[in-house]
């Protein structure tokens, strides 16, 4: 596969989106380098739009002086997740680009690969994060193999990155599951399941991963629950077997630890327990399917 574009397989037009909340030690490089990358590319127009999510340090103030760029503003900050929408909705071109303002993403290295892997007729390429920046917090790697796990069982495929911010899509299609999509940091996990648990096809290219320019705004804990909130929500909504299964196969694990328990330590309640699992997993499996049969009356 060609990864780059040639003036032969020219692009569609090309809306940038650039969430920004309190970036002013990266922007304008960041625009920068989208501006230089768009520019060298074989595409027709393309535009950039930055969403200043209500910044208090400069960042507003450093987009008034620079040529090239649209700017929406919030007039206070509402989340990454409310800036990417507020952004791909007020696009001209159906062809949308995510990044970051933090330079994170190497735009110039990856983008024309990824447009390229998107003109093939995927619905979403996203750029699957390398790298030790991507992978050198002890404390982040196991929060984001437990929600990756959660992802993957939920999608039933493998997903290298389920939350990067560099991706392209179609603008129309995105917006068809703005309702469901998360308005903070989950946004793009919601936007990857919201994606697969519909059929759409969404591939992956590999893309280094950079050090970040100024401070995180992701609260780890706070966000990481939020992230596993709209996960489940989103898979109650697509597929709810899945998660009543996963319950009910949790109430069989507890049921053979109950009956492993009565056996080895001769503790009758542990009978009570096992079969307390039993009934708990059937009613759970119960559930899941008439959760199934409601989804398919309402989708009616």
């Amino acid at each position: 596969m060609n990864d780059q574009l040639t003036p032969n397989s020219r692009a569609k037009p090309v809306s940038v989106v650039i969430p920004a909340y309190n970036e002013a030690s990266g922007i304008r490089e960041t625009v920068t380098e989208v501006a230089s990358t768009l520019a060298h590319m074989a595409i027709g127009e393309y535009e950039i739009v930055v969403v200043d999510d209500g910044s208090t340090d400069g960042t507003g103030a450093i987009l008034e002086k620079m040529e090239k760029v649209r700017v929406i503003r919030h007039p206070h900050n509402v989340g990454y997740g409310r800036s990417l929408k507020s952004g791909i909705a007020a696009a001209r071109f159906d062809t949308i680009v995510i990044t970051d303002a933090d330079l994170t993403y190497p735009f110039s290295e990856s983008v024309p690969g990824l447009i390229a892997a998107y003109q093939e007729g995927f619905d979403m390429v996203v750029g699957a994060r390398t790298g030790e920046h991507f992978s050198s917090s002890p404390l982040k790697s196991p929060l984001r193999a437990l929600l990756k796990w959660l992802v993957e069982y939920t999608s039933g495929r493998s997903i290298p990155d389920i939350n990067s911010g560099l991706r392209v899509f179609d603008r129309r299609t995105a917006m068809s599951y703005f309702p469901h999509l998360c308005d903070t940091f989950s946004f793009t996990t919601s936007m990857t399941l919201s994606y697969m648990m519909t059929g759409r096809f969404v591939g992956y290219r590999p893309i280094p991963y950079r050090t970040r320019r100024g401070e995180t705004k992701v609260h780890l804990f706070r966000d990481s629950l939020r992230t596993l909130q709209y996960v489940v929500q989103a898979v109650v909504y697509y597929n709810p077997l899945k998660i009543f299964l996963l319950m009910a196969l949790v109430a069989l694990a507890g049921s053979v630890a109950g009956f492993i328990g009565s056996i080895t330590l001769d503790i009758h309640a542990g009978y009570i327990l096992g079969l307390s699992g039993i009934v708990l997993a059937f009613l759970m499996f119960a559930f899941g399917l008439l959760a199934v049969l409601l989804k398919q009356i309402m989708d009616k």
